[in-house]
């Protein structure tokens, strides 16, 4: 299993040496450069002006989480990749350990670091972080349930009211602020921190000028992981994705997180040194159905669909090659294969519409004029909803609507609704079927509290589990799993939870959900890579600080 308990030593990011700034690369001339000759780098978004100033990064509406800077100033304990081997990267933290069921957390915070502004960064910095969480001065967005705060020696040990096995990320990425700064501040849920001194943290950036065009940030020349090799970043928010991709293009912008269609002419064909990186991650693109109404309250039919979609042209037309395909009955992709029990291991859907139509057949269902219907005599028609301008899920509606009227006479029709109105129906129940994201808890967990877990359902309204699932096994075996102290555990807890999502097909996992990165390297490598997924090449994720700490001048 993935995440599991873990005692990770300060050797295991040893290879975070200093990059020593050299002069002029050979790679092109990207990017601003200083007297040192090194470039600058311009990191992009697509989400039009960005008017307010605000660094605080527990502000998921303040231009520090918008641009994402926040997080190049402000670090967390640790690192959880969210691709590649899915593994646990000490930070701020020496070592990070679990106890055997997640319900308590010890850290030993890392010597010799220092806040921008040269105080030490100590184990109090950590106890003040946490503890504003615990108190409620800071509002517990990440659902923590802090109970208590210890310190032993360097030790601090973080005790928590519920397991923390499925939430590793939420609790390790917590950005820690300086207890000498924030201890003065009066509400830290909306301060924008723009006072004179209060945008201090221990990462390697620190903030040099913000306006509504762009924001600079220079290398922090103390920063504990090294010397850095990009002594700049500069932080854009263009239009739409279209002025995004013109600014990769010309190098006006040099890394981004987009979705591009047509990348490959579009961007990559525009030079050699321009490189896209797809990471895949434990959530998937999903088909949600309503199983509270017809004709998805019907589980062959929905069988029947898992035998025909396409999971392959999802990737490669709706997707653009930007996923990876699920075809596991599980539902798992291939990141979480290891989580697949025995009797499920090498079961997998492919396209085939004999065995779809043989499923119906048995069911009592009939074709009357090639199209078919239900055993009521009712011909089997339903829609998909997605909002309209999710060019991807648009695609993927069109597909689907075709795979299942050519392989099985079902006419589906395509729903593009505005945000609202599809927001709506998707809490309310109001759909037949539309596409979603899983909650991404980097296990096989994710999936199934998204398809199958009743506790997404509060006063009516869904947050996950749109289809309403109800099966008091697969909750017991749900909570099971979210609070085991063994893997035996939680292992016997999957043997169930796998077979409810075989027998029943809840919803049907399309493609890893994955995070994107376009980069360039014509100054700069060390870069992610589809051999090496230490991290995503995303520049919103917490790692960004990690791929800033290995990127060295091209010579």
């Amino acid at each position: 299993m993935k995440l599991r308990k873990t005692l990770i030593a300060v050797s295991a990011i040893a290879a975070l040496s200093a990059t020593v700034l050299t002069g002029c690369s050979s790679g092109g001339d990207s990017g601003e450069k200083n007297s040192a000759g090194t470039a600058a780098l311009t990191i992009a978004k697509p989400d039009g002006a960005i008017t307010t100033e605000s660094h605080n990064p527990y502000l998921g509406d303040s231009s520090a989480s918008k641009y994402g800077y926040a997080k190049v100033i402000f670090e967390p304990l640790a690192l959880v990749n969210p691709t590649g081997d899915l593994g646990t990267t000490p930070w701020l933290a020496e070592s990070v350990e679990w106890n055997d069921d997640y319900t308590q957390l010890t850290v030993v915070p890392r010597s010799d670091v220092k806040w921008s502004d040269g105080e030490d960064f100590t184990a109090d910095d950590i106890v003040f972080t946490f503890g504003m969480i615990q108190s409620g001065k800071l509002t517990d967005t990440s659902s923590l349930n802090i109970q208590d705060i210890a310190v032993d020696g360097d030790a601090v040990t973080i005790t928590f009211g519920d397991s923390k096995y499925t939430a590793q990320g939420r609790v390790l990425h917590t950005p820690i602020v300086p207890q000498h700064v924030w201890e003065g501040i009066a509400d830290p849920n909306t301060d924008p921190l723009t006072g004179e001194g209060l945008a201090v943290g221990t990462g390697p950036y620190v903030l040099d000028n913000w306006s509504t065009e762009s924001v600079t940030l220079a290398a922090n020349k103390d920063y504990w992981g090294g010397e850095l090799a990009v002594p700049e970043l500069h932080y854009v928010s263009y239009g739409d994705n279209a002025a995004l991709t013109t600014a990769l293009v010309s190098g006006d912008a040099d890394w981004a997180q987009a979705f591009i269609p047509q990348i490959e002419d579009s961007f990559l064909a525009a030079d050699e040194a321009n490189h896209f990186l797809v990471s895949p991650t434990a959530g998937a693109g999903t088909l949600f159905m309503n199983l509270q109404t017809e004709p998805f309250d019907d589980p062959a039919l929905r069988q029947a669909l898992a035998w025909t979609i396409d999971r392959q042209a999802y990737v490669d037309v709706a997707r653009e090659g930007a996923s990876t395909p699920v075809w596991s009955v599980t539902g798992l992709g291939d990141l979480l294969a290891d989580e697949i029990v025995a009797d499920y291991e090498g079961e997998v859907y492919e396209v085939d519409i004999d065995k779809a139509r043989q499923i119906l057949t048995d069911a009592g269902y009939t074709w009357k004029d090639e199209k078919l219907v239900d055993p009521d005599g009712t011909p089997v028609t339903f829609s998909i909803s997605v909002p309209a301008g999710w060019s991807d899920w648009n695609t993927e509606q069109a597909l689907i609507a075709e795979e299942l009227d050519a392989g099985l006479g079902i006419e589906v029709k395509v729903d593009q609704p505005d945000w609202g109105g599809w927001d709506a129906a998707r809490q309310e129940g109001t759909f037949q079927a539309i596409i979603h994201w899983l909650e991404d808890t980097g296990n096989a967990y994710g999936l199934y509290t998204s398809t199958m877990d009743p506790k997404w359902i509060v006063d009516g309204k869904a947050q996950f589990n749109f289809g309403r699932y109800d099966n008091p096994a697969v909750t017991e075996a749900l909570n099971t799993y979210a609070n085991a102290s063994s893997d035996d555990d939680r292992k016997a807890a999957l043997a169930v939870l796998e077979k409810a999502f075989a027998e029943d097909v809840p919803a049907i996992p399309l493609g890893s959900h994955p995070l994107l990165g376009e980069y360039n390297t014509r100054n700069y490598d060390g870069w992610p890579t589809e051999e090496d997924q230490y991290a995503s090449a995303d520049p919103t994720q917490p790692a960004v600080v990690q791929i800033l700490s290995k990127l060295k001048p091209v010579e």
